[in-house]
């Protein structure tokens, strides 16, 4: 039988397999698996536990032995072996092809396989390892995919996180589940339970910094070029991800873009300006002046440039366009410029 991750803990409420075999290259939902199956054998009495670890020259005799032999308390025991190659070779297959076929009763099987090509899926021992017990296979997730798994993981550390705060963490992390559960636990800790968005990730983040995402975002408003380059500066030298300062510089270019429009549709200032926090408005009346409405649209064309970069699409470095942004919406054009749409939109009249 083959269940996938988020489907092993109701496995494991209704009883144990003899047998479980983990597969997959995503290293954290595998250690969780594999923790969870333990966990449930320890509470069913399975105290001992013996590891082998498969390596050149390995005597697959020591697991057959361990098998065939009574525990040494006459106790449930796990014996766990791990693959690193994902192949036991003959031996070894005609080991976990003959457990697999006749499991002992107070023995519990465990083999780590790490990533296993279509061959591998399909030999006799992985078949046999199958039919007698539960293989759970993992893959990295997609971008869609880790959402839905930090949503499913901020819920159960009590956060009820918006759909922007997850988009944001699951940017952020790029697939590094390992990286995405620690920001989790970081943000119970900081946040406790409670709604949770965008801001609040921001924050967080922010916590420990000697300058924070909006200060820049600030500096930039206020067109101080000078103030906003070494936030930014002082931002990369704190380890802040690109993807966030991106997130808080789009956030504002984008409203102030909406604002521009609305106001050159005929709309007035202060009733396009509504949404702005009473004092933030002179900022954004500031900023507003800085640029005619082609100029904010081409800097959110600036803004998918850099995010192109940023996750390699594009060529350059993503901190050099960060850098043309921030200098963009102080007011300033660095280097050789923004491409030629951004050039013609920030002539604009």
């Amino acid at each position: 039988m083959r269940l996938k991750p988020e489907q092993l803990a109701r496995h494991l409420e209704e009883g144990l397999a003899p047998v479980y075999l983990f597969a997959g290259d995503e290293p954290l939902q595998l250690m969780e698996a594999a923790d969870a199956v333990r966990a449930a054998a320890r509470a069913r009495g399975f105290t001992e536990r013996e590891v082998f670890t498969v390596e050149k020259g390995f005597d697959w005799g020591q697991v057959e032995a361990a098998s065939d032999s009574l525990s040494l308390f006459a106790e449930q025991r796990i014996l766990e072996v791990r693959l690193p190659t994902g192949k036991p070779g003959p031996q070894g297959s005609r080991v976990l092809e003959a457990f697999a076929g006749r499991p002992a009763e107070d023995t519990l099987l465990m083999v780590h396989a790490g990533k296993l090509d279509r061959g591998v899926q399909n030999s006799k021992w992985v078949k046999a390892l199958e039919r007698a017990g539960v293989m759970i296979q993992v893959w990295p997730l997609s971008l869609s995919e880790t959402a839905g798994w930090i949503t499913r993981r901020l819920r159960a550390r009590g956060l009820q996180p918006d759909g922007p705060a997850v988009r944001l963490l699951a940017e952020r992390m790029e697939g590094n589940l390992m990286a995405a559960a620690q920001e989790v636990e970081k943000l119970a800790l900081l946040r406790g339970a409670g709604p949770l968005d965008a801001d609040g990730v921001l924050e967080s983040v922010s916590d420990a910094a000697r300058y924070t995402i909006y200060d820049l975002a600030d500096a930039a408003l206020t067109g101080d070029v000078t103030r906003a380059v070494h936030v930014l500066n002082g931002l990369r030298g704190e380890g802040v991800e690109a993807v966030l300062i991106l997130w808080a510089l789009t956030r504002e270019v984008r409203q102030l873009a909406d604002i521009s429009e609305k106001v050159h549709a005929g709309t007035a200032p202060a009733q396009a300006m509504k949404g702005v926090w009473s004092r933030r408005q002179p900022l954004v009346r500031k900023a507003l002046s800085r640029h005619p409405v082609g100029g904010w649209r081409a800097l959110l064309s600036r803004c998918a440039l850099v995010d192109r970069t940023i996750k390699g699409q594009a060529p350059g470095s993503a901190w050099d366009e960060l850098l043309q942004l921030t200098a963009g919406i102080a007011g300033r054009v660095l280097f050789e410029g923004p491409p030629r749409d951004a050039r013609r939109g920030m002539r604009e009249a």
